[in-house]
C-alpha cells in the first residue's frame, strides 16, 4: 500500500460573519498517497480555496485533523507552520507571483535562501530546475521578458526548490491561453511521472482536470464525487476501454482507436 502524504480526518472550517457562522468545510475526509496527481473541482463557494489554505497550513480548521507526512499540523504554532510551508509544501499560483526585480534564477532561489542553503547550492539547484521545466538559457531573464507560460514554468521550478512533500497548485492554467495551458498541464503530469511529485490542483478547467490521475468534486464543503482521470491510465499504460498497452504520449488507443480522455461532462449524473 502506498504511503499517505496527506490525510484529512473530519475537517470542518467555519467563518464568522458578524454573529452568523458560515461553514466552508464540513466533516471533510481526504487521503492523498505519495506520488498522486489529483484535481479538486467545484462551483464557486464550494470550499476549494478554504481546503487549499487548510492543506497549505495558511489557515487552520475549526475542528478535525490535518496530517501531513504523519504530523497533525492543525494545532501547531505559526512558527512551526512557517517551517512546514517552507520545507514541505510548494505553491503554484494563478498569477505566478514572481518578484519583478529578480530574474528567473533568483526567483527560484528564494525558497532555498529562506531554508539556509548556500549560494552555490541555490544557484546549481535553480539551474537544474529551470532546465527541467524547459527554460535553459532563460535563467537571467526577468518576468517582464518572459511569456505567461514561461513565467508559470519559473513558478513551478520555484515550487520544487526545496523538494517539497506536496505541490499545491491554485488554478495554475487560469491566466494562460490554450497552447500554454496544455504545455503546463503536460509539464505537471511529466513531473509527477518522472519525479514522483505529489500534486493537488484546484481548477475550474475540465480539460486540465481530466489530465490528472484523480478528480474530486467538492460541493458544500464536502467531497461528493470522485473519478479517475487520464493520467491514471497513462501511469498504468493501459487503455481504459480494451485493456491494450498504450504509451505515455498516446491520446487514443492504438488498438481500439478510442479516446483515452475522459468525457467533457466529468461529474454529470
Amino acid at each position: 500500500m502506498s504511503e499517505l502524504v496527506l490525510n484529512l480526518e473530519n475537517v470542518s472550517k467555519t467563518y464568522m460573519l458578524g454573529k452568523r457562522s458560515v461553514p466552508a468545510l464540513s466533516n471533510l475526509n481526504l487521503k492523498v498517497k505519495k506520488g498522486e496527481f489529483a484535481a479538486i473541482m467545484g462551483p464557486s463557494g464550494s470550499g476549494k480555496t478554504t481546503l487549499l489554505n487548510v492543506i497549505g497550513c495558511i489557515d487552520k480548521p475549526t475542528k478535525g485533523k490535518v496530517l501531513l507526512d504523519n504530523v497533525d499540523v492543525a494545532g501547531l504554532h505559526e512558527s512551526q507552520l512557517y517551517k512546514i510551508r517552507r520545507n514541505k509544501i510548494g505553491f503554484i499560483f494563478q498569477s505566478f507571483n514572481l518578484l519583478p526585480y529578480l530574474n528567473a534564477r533568483e526567483n527560484v532561489e528564494l525558497p532555498m535562501a529562506a531554508a539556509g542553503k548556500s549560494k552555490a547550492e541555490r544557484s546549481a539547484r535553480a539551474k537544474e530546475l529551470l532546465g527541467m521545466v524547459g527554460l535553459s538559457g532563460r535563467e537571467g531573464h526577468r518576468p517582464q521578458r518572459l511569456s505567461a507560460g514561461e513565467q508559470q514554468r519559473v513558478a513551478i521550478a520555484r515550487a520544487l526548490a526545496n523538494n517539497p512533500a506536496i505541490i499545491l497548485a491554485d488554478e495554475p492554467t487560469g491566466n494562460l491561453d490554450s497552447e500554454n495551458k496544455q504545455g503546463i498541464i503536460k509539464l505537471l503530469a511529466n513531473l509527477n511521472l518522472t519525479q514522483g511529485t505529489t500534486i493537488i490542483m484546484v481548477t475550474h478547467d475540465s480539460q486540465a482536470a481530466r489530465n490528472t490521475e484523480r478528480m474530486l468534486l467538492l460541493k458544500d464543503g464536502k467531497i461528493v464525487k470522485e473519478m479517475q482521470g487520464l493520467h491514471a491510465n497513462k501511469k498504468n499504460q493501459t487503455c481504459p476501454h480494451c485493456g491494450a498497452s498504450i504509451q505515455i504520449n498516446d491520446d487514443t488507443c492504438p488498438v481500439c482507436k478510442k479516446s483515452i480522455y475522459a468525457s467533457d461532462e466529468l461529474f454529470s449524473s
